[in-house]
């Protein structure tokens, strides 16, 4: 078994019991591969490992990856399903709706609208995800909570998005306390929105090191790299 098999083991596991802890099914709990900076190799070892969902921050690095893992991974039946999982400039929008299945980093009404018109009508709607700052930290991608109300209502009428849900990066700690505190948040606004019927059920958050406290708040999408790949390449500057 490969180190990145043998990691992905190792998370599967974590979620599992991290969801039977709080008396949740382990089915709820999808696992995001967060495969930034690492190549197309990498995520072909992830997918002999069984996973499908991988999530992306840099639009050139995921686009190229893409090619390249078409190209060296062994033809399966079910597709990758690509989730791009980081801060969009409106001059990447037209690619992004074109080549990704999910969108978790909606955070103004103009990016919504920019990927409502150009996803292709050929495929199905683009599923997307509004990015709140619930720690109030200013070097933090989201919209703040007191305009999610707004922003919700104007991505929810878009014809080629599906609103799936809300999306976190709380600001990192290591007391479970703090960290549930934040995902409790994400939550209740979640659910004031899906009693207004505005979004779905979807909630993306928990990374490596939170994973735990994520799922017991609630989360249907967990988004883990270091814990599967190791520790990051160099950062590659963002190009959307």
């Amino acid at each position: 078994m490969s180190t990145i098999a043998s990691n992905l083991q190792a998370v599967r596991e974590r979620i599992v019991l991290s969801a039977q802890r709080c008396g949740r099914d382990p089915a709820e709990v999808r696992l995001i591969v967060v495969s930034k900076t690492f190549d197309a190799r990498a995520v072909c070892d992830a997918r002999a490992a069984g996973a499908l969902e991988f999530g992306e921050n840099y639009l050139q690095e995921a686009l190229a990856k893409m090619a390249a893992t078409e190209q060296l991974c062994p033809r399966q039946d079910a597709p990758l399903v690509w989730h791009m999982i980081g801060p969009i400039q409106s001059n990447k929008t037209r690619a992004i709706a074109e080549h990704f299945d999910w969108v978790h980093s909606i955070e103004r009404a103009q990016i919504a609208q920019r990927l409502s018109a150009q996803r292709p009508a050929s495929l199905a709607a683009l599923k997307v995800c509004l990015q709140i700052n619930v720690s109030g930290e200013a070097s933090k991608s989201g919209v703040n909570p007191d305009e999610l109300g707004e922003l919700a209502r104007s991505v929810a009428d878009l014809p080629r998005l599906e609103l799936a849900g809300l999306m976190a990066v709380p600001a990192p700690s290591d007391d479970p306390r703090l960290q549930r505190a934040a995902f409790a948040r994400l939550r209740g606004l979640s659910e004031d929105l899906r009693a207004a019927g505005l979004i779905g059920h979807e909630l993306s958050m928990g990374m490596s090191g939170d994973l735990e406290s994520a799922i017991a708040e609630g989360a249907t999408m967990v988004r883990v790299g270091t814990a599967i790949f190791g520790e990051r390449a160099k950062s590659i500057p963002s190009s959307g």
